[in-house]
C-alpha cells in the first residue's frame, strides 16, 4: 500500500485535463487516424448526446481502427436516431424511484444519490442519457433536501453516490456530503459509482486520497470498465489509491455488442480488473434506453459468455449476470 504522504505528485490537475476532453466527433476520428471514415462511422444530423471523452482515455483506443471497442462506446453513431419498440427514455424507472430532489429509492436499506449530470464521459449506452439532471440533483442546495431525507428514515443504511459521475464534483463539495452522513447514526456506508479512475484516474488525487481514507463510514468504490484495453498503469494506480483510502472496490460492466460480447473480451477483463486489485461485481444486460438498441445482446449470447467464463475463470472472477427491472426489489440475475 502506498501511504497518503507519499502518493504520487500529479503533474498535470484532473481538471485541467477535464477541460482538454474531446468533444468534436471529427477530432476524436482525426486523432485516431480515421478522418476518412467520418462519413461512414457519424450521423448526418446531431444525435442530442454530445460527444466527451478524455485525451487519456482516447490514448488506449487503437490507431487507424474504426472498430475498436473503446471507441464504439463513445463515438456517436447514426443508429442511436432510431426509434426501437421496448426502448424508453427512462428505462430502469428512475423518475418512478423519486423520494426527494435527486434521491432515488429502490431497494431496501440503500438510497441513490443522483449528485450531478456531470461527467468526463458521455458513453453512447448511457440509462440516464434523458435524465433531467437540472431539475434533480442531490448536490442542489449544499445537499440540503437529500440529507434531510436520509436523515428522517431510519431504514437507510448505505448511501450510494451516482450521476451522471460524483468524482465530477469537486472533494470539497464531497467533503460537504461526506460530514453531513456521518452525522446521521443509521447511515454506515457510502458506495461511490464512478467510471472517472477508469477515464480520468487523475481525479484520485491526493486531496481525494486523504478526505475518503479520513471519513468515518465503511467505504465502497463501484467502477465501470468495459473492456480489458481500459485498464493502464495510470488506472492501476487509482485503484490502488483507492484501496489503500480503505475502499473496497468493485467493477460493473455492461454487456455491449461490439465491445466485449465475446469470452476472450470479458476473461480478460476480470483478470485484468483483478490485477489491479478490483472485484468484478456484476455483468448488465443493456438498460434499453432510447438511442442504445445497437448495443443489444441477446439473453441466449449472454448466458452462453458466462458459461464460458465459469469455465474458464476461478469463481471469484465471473461477474453475475443481471437486469436491472423498473419496479423490482433489487437487481434480476438472468
Amino acid at each position: 500500500m502506498i501511504p497518503a504522504n507519499r502518493l504520487p505528485a500529479q503533474p498535470v490537475r484532473w481538471q485541467q485535463l477535464w477541460r482538454e476532453a474531446i468533444t468534436d466527433p471529427r477530432e476524436l476520428l482525426a486523432v485516431l487516424g480515421l478522418s476518412g471514415h467520418a462519413g461512414e462511422l457519424l450521423p448526418a444530423i446531431d444525435t442530442d448526446f454530445a460527444l466527451r471523452v478524455p485525451r487519456g482515455f482516447v490514448a488506449r483506443m487503437r490507431h487507424g481502427d474504426p472498430a475498436d471497442p473503446l471507441l464504439r462506446q463513445v463515438l456517436p453513431q447514426a443508429a442511436e436516431l432510431g426509434d426501437v419498440p421496448g426502448f424508453t427514455r427512462d428505462a430502469v424507472g428512475d423518475l418512478a424511484a423519486r423520494s426527494a430532489n435527486g434521491v432515488l429509492h429502490k431497494y431496501e436499506g440503500r438510497a441513490l444519490l443522483v449528485a450531478t449530470g456531470s461527467c468526463a464521459v458521455h458513453c453512447r449506452y448511457c440509462f440516464r442519457r434523458h435524465f433531467p439532471y437540472a431539475d434533480e440533483t442531490a448536490a442542489a442546495n449544499r445537499w440540503g433536501e437529500a440529507v434531510e431525507h436520509l436523515r428522517g428514515d431510519a431504514s437507510i443504511h448505505e448511501v450510494i453516490l451516482s450521476g451522471g459521475d460524483p468524482l465530477s464534483l469537486s472533494t470539497a463539495k464531497l467533503a460537504e456530503l461526506g460530514d453531513a452522513l456521518a452525522a446521521i447514526p443509521h447511515v454506515r456506508r457510502l458506495r461511490i459509482h464512478t467510471r472517472l479512475p477508469i477515464v480520468l484516474p487523475e481525479r484520485v488525487d491526493a486531496e481525494f486520497h486523504d478526505w475518503f481514507a479520513a471519513l468515518p463510514l465503511q467505504r465502497v468504490v463501484v467502477l465501470h470498465a468495459n473492456h480489458p484495453a481500459e485498464f493502464d498503469a495510470a488506472v492501476d494506480a487509482a485503484c490502488l489509491h483507492l484501496r489503500d483510502a480503505g475502499a473496497t472496490v468493485l467493477n460493473q460492466a455492461v454487456l455491449l455488442r461490439g465491445v466485449n460480447d465475446d469470452a476472450d473480451a470479458l476473461a480478460g477483463l476480470s483478470e485484468r480488473a483483478f490485477a489491479a486489485g478490483v472485484l468484478p461485481y456484476y455483468l448488465h444486460q443493456l438498460d434499453r434506453v432510447t438511442g442504445a438498441a445497437h448495443f443489444e445482446v441477446p439473453d441466449g449470447r449472454a448466458l452462453a459468455l458466462v458459461e464460458a467464463l465459469r469455465r474458464r475463470l476461478p469463481g471469484y472472477l465471473v461477474p453475475r449476470l443481471v437486469r436491472e427491472i423498473a419496479g423490482e426489489p433489487s437487481k434480476t440475475p438472468l
